[in-house]
Order: C-alpha cells, then structure tokens, then sequence
C-alpha cells in the first residue's frame, strides 16, 4: 500500500478533528463535528474558491516591514503561518514582495495556498497592457494562476469606466485560467459605493474595524476619519450579492497597539457575519499565534 506524508499542518487539523469527534472507517466525524476554528477553509463568495479565515500580509507601510525582514526571516514567517493553517497570502505589485512570496512558499503544496495580489492603475503599462502585466506576476511568484486578482486601490465613483480596459482584460485572464476570482479594493465611500452595483466583481477587498481607524470615509484620503456605519452598508450589501468579503486594516494599519482594541477589532469582523476572511500584515510569529489564538477563543465564544 502506498503511504501518505502528512504534513504538520494536516496532522494539527487531524488531532483537532478527533479530538471534537469520533473519525469513521471513511474518514467522515461521527457524534459531532469540530468547532470552528481559524484554521478552516470557509468560502469565500460565488466562485466556489475556499480561503483560510486569517491571510498573512506582505504589504505593512507599502511591504516595507515585511521586505526589512529578509528573505530567510520571511520565509520562516510564511512557514510558521503555513503550520497554524494561514494559507492566504496577500501581496501586491507596489508591496515588491512577489519574489519573496515566491521563495518562501516553495516546495509548499500549490492547491494548498490561496495566492492573492492587486494591480496598480497609476501608469500607462498597468491600464493599456495589463495581461502582460498580470504574465509578469505569474512568472515572479512561479505559479501558472493567481487565486485572486484585485484592482488595487481605486478611489473615484468613476472608476470602472476610467479603468474599463483593465476590468476587460481581467475578465479574459479569468477565462483563460490565469486568475480563479477577480475584484477591487477601495479607499473611500465614493469608490466603495460604485463598487457596490460593480457585478462583475467577485471579491471585495475591504476596510473594516469597529472603531473606524483607516476605514472609508468622504474622500478616501489616507488620515481621513472612516464612517464604519457608511462602509458596512456597502459591505453587507457586497456580500448579500454573493460576492467575498475579505477584511483589512482589521488592526488599524498596525495602529492597534493595546490588545483591547485588537480584541475588539477581530470579535467585529468574526461577528458582524459578512466578512469571509480577513488579512493582517504580521512581522513575526507572536503576532500570527497571538491572531490565531484571538481567532478561536472568538469563534468558541461566539458558537457557545
């Protein structure tokens, strides 16, 4: 009989799994199933795609902090995260860490990762040629399709026809298999809004902390106060049109300091049912145990 490897990750899940249950002869659980966990793979909108409930960031002040590490550092980050189930990892063109996700994930399970990174639209070369564009990503990150590619930062309501070449183009890649899902980040309730009656979208990368800190407000400038009130609207209704809702800035840009306000960030989008996922731009492994750990606690709690 040919053995299977298991990995550290899936024996985890499988201690889990057992210790909430009974597994049967077909691997199925009998008395019942496993609490939620941060671990699981959760859907993530229409597109029939799964994604870990926490995605580890590479884009802390514009990737900055995550570049400052190294590559060695990066990697042992990227694997410590891979081993406490965060297999979302969110990158960007502007962040220059492709190379660097890349290097860190080899030799890791391809189908295992959720691999998402956005597409500036401020040059010439981004709005008239983006699918050479989007080949240049596959090449730096060694991978024939991204998971998900986003329109990064849009900040206008006019942007879906300023930006119309680039949304047609991401329509072909989707059909030629080079991108699983396509969609956009906003800055701001007027792109938020438009974003909103945007169907070809099929996730939304979005600003959600309770306490409003880099959220959308007016304007979409950066040290603008967020209306959280205003942004939920638009986010709720995002994601009962069945789009994925993955949340950012869950600690406030890095901003959240105290463990009061982390705590209370993570219980609102765990709780506020209409965010899929959310991604934190961590800088080492205290900081993914301390979200993993803040992630289950909430979950239990909120199952109870």
């Amino acid at each position: 009989m040919k053995k299977h490897p298991v990995s550290r990750r899936s024996f985890l899940t499988l201690g889990a799994a057992t210790a909430a249950g009974v597994l049967t002869a077909r691997g199925g659980l009998s008395v019942f199933a496993a609490p939620p966990t941060a671990s699981d793979r959760v859907p993530l909108g229409r597109g029939g795609a799964t994604i870990s409930r926490i995605g580890i960031g590479t884009g802390s002040n514009g990737g900055q902090v995550q570049r400052d590490l190294g590559q060695e550092a990066f990697t042992r980050l990227v694997r410590h995260a891979y081993d406490r189930g965060v297999t979302y990892i969110d990158t960007a063109d502007n962040y220059r860490t492709h190379e660097m996700v890349r290097r860190a994930v080899q030799g890791l399970p391809r189908e295992e990762l959720f691999i998402l990174t956005k597409m500036p639209w401020h040059s010439d070369s981004f709005r008239e040629t983006p699918l050479k564009e989007l080949d240049r990503y596959r090449t730096e990150l060694n991978t024939d399709y991204l998971d998900c590619l986003l329109l990064h930062c849009t900040t206008t309501s006019t942007w879906p026809e300023d930006l119309a070449k680039m949304i047609d183009a991401f329509s072909e890649a989707q059909q030629r298999g080079w991108i699983r899902l396509k969609g956009v980040s906003c800055h701001g309730l007027p792109a938020l809004r438009r974003a909103t009656h945007e169907d070809w979208i099929d996730v939304h990368l979005a600003r959600v902390n309770p306490q409003g800190h880099h959220c959308d407000g007016a304007t979409g400038e950066w040290a603008e106060a967020g209306d959280i009130d205003a942004a939920m609207k638009e986010i709720s209704a995002m994601h009962s049109r069945g789009r994925g809702v993955i949340g950012m800035k869950i600690v406030g840009n890095g901003d959240f300091t105290s463990a009061e306000d982390r705590e209370k960030a993570v219980r609102y989008a765990l709780s506020c049912g209409v965010v899929d996922s959310m991604v934190i731009g961590f800088k080492n492994s205290a900081e993914i145990d301390e979200a993993v750990e803040r992630v289950d606690g909430n979950l239990r709690s909120l199952a109870a």
